[in-house]
């Protein structure tokens, strides 16, 4: 009997503290932990930004994981909050999901599935501000900006704004054509200076030149300063094709191509630039604002009579294909028929699928003061246009439909 008592208040003593911390009130527990209580998507042309609010400081920890590669945040001493998405599938080029989960007790687990490699992405925290501190994850051209450094709000790359993070709803998107309609759409690229706010009727901006109706030029390519743009370059190398090429590296051979069969035909032609480097004089500690502000400078400076920006798109499915035009959504006329004419004409010579011409917010064709379009030629993310346009052939097609878009657009 004694034994049995024994055994009893021994048995006692154990199960009653753990059955009183079990019925310990949630949240008592979730006071002494750093609440994450929303996840915010935004993106733009350069990069995709994640970012983690807290309602207060949060250690974290990052570590790569492979098949799939995906980059995975642990928030130690967290809880989240059940208003949090727990999945999310998001339409970018640099990363196609985010996952987030109360991994144990004390620590909130944030997936993202991405193909961006070290050197692509970043992990940093800011404190301060309307939300007591973020944690933030990059994807793309990293490298933080300085509204990044104080208490201020995540500007989602746009530097200089003062509105929160977005939606990947506001984020402008191509719709897809053809065989590409049954996917999810590639993701757009957001202005990366805009000040505008979803819903807000649009003010005019102070530094750019409004345009309204046609330009008229005298015909023919021969005398006119025309500005080419190779897209990226130094350390942002734009989107990574499967076999590893990078964007920057076409967008450069095919400008020099441009470059090389407008001079022959009497044009005067600025690039951007010649080599594997920034445009800004800031080089690696330019922001995205500085260094797209550069490209536009170049133009301006010179009096440009047109720019032409050259990218090569992406998207998570390697099935998404095609070409497309983009023009400033408040542009001339003029910059829309260019857009139109290197667009159809590059359609005709790599003989992609035509996805047309859209209107943007970029900032390089917002920015320049005479017609300017910014083209995708192609998928880098596509293997058979990666292959093509890794090629000479296929840079030579390509070059040949911009010229003739050029010629076409000065009635030559």
């Amino acid at each position: 009997m004694i034994r049995i008592i024994f055994t009893l208040l021994f048995l006692i003593g154990t199960v009653l503290p753990s059955f009183a911390e079990a019925a310990t009130p949630f949240s008592e527990k979730a006071a002494k932990l750093a609440g994450i209580t929303a996840v915010r998507m935004a993106g733009s042309m350069e990069r995709l930004r994640i970012v983690l609010d807290a309602n207060k400081e949060v250690d974290y920890s990052t570590m790569v994981l492979s098949n799939p590669s995906r980059v995975v945040v642990d928030l130690h001493g967290a809880w989240l909050s059940p208003n949090v998405a727990r999945e999310t599938v998001i339409e970018s080029r640099f990363a196609s999901k985010v996952r987030v989960a109360q991994f144990n007790e004390n620590t909130v687990r944030v997936v993202v599935e991405t193909t961006m490699g070290k050197g692509h992405y970043d992990v940093f925290s800011i404190e301060g501000g309307a939300i007591p501190y973020r944690v933030v994850l990059d994807f793309g051209k990293v490298g933080r900006t300085k509204d990044d450094s104080h208490g201020g709000t995540i500007t989602d790359d746009r530097v200089g704004s003062d509105e929160p993070a977005t939606e990947k709803k506001d984020v402008q998107q191509p719709e897809p054509s053809g065989e590409d309609k049954k996917e999810e759409k590639p993701s757009g690229k957001d202005d990366a200076g805009s000040k505008e706010k979803p819903g807000e009727e649009k003010k005019p901006d102070d530094n750019v030149e409004e345009l309204s109706g046609e330009v008229e030029f005298s015909p023919g390519v021969k005398g006119k300063k025309i500005v080419i743009d190779p897209g990226h370059g130094g350390e942002d190398s734009g989107a990574i094709g499967p076999s590893g090429v990078t964007e920057k590296s076409i967008t450069l051979q095919i400008a020099k191509e441009v470059e090389k069969m407008l001079k022959e035909a009497g044009a005067k032609v600025i690039m951007t630039r010649t080599t594997d480097t920034e445009v800004s004089s800031k080089h690696r500690q330019a922001t995205d604002v500085d260094e797209l502000q550069a490209r536009c400078d170049v133009a301006n400076k010179a009096k440009a009579d047109i720019f032409i920006s050259i990218h090569m798109d992406s998207f998570t499915s390697r099935e998404a294909s095609g070409t497309t035009g983009y023009y400033y959504t408040k542009g001339s006329a003029a910059s829309k028929r260019l857009a139109a004419e290197i667009q159809s004409n590059l359609v005709a010579q790599l003989k992609t699928t035509s996805r047309g011409i859209k209107t943007c917010n970029f900032y390089v064709v917002k920015h320049t003061k005479m017609p300017a379009t910014l083209i995708e030629v192609a998928f880098v993310s596509n293997p058979k246009e990666e292959k093509l346009l890794t090629s000479r052939k296929g840079v030579q097609k390509a070059a040949v439909g911009i010229v003739k878009g050029i010629s076409d657009f000065f009635g030559e």
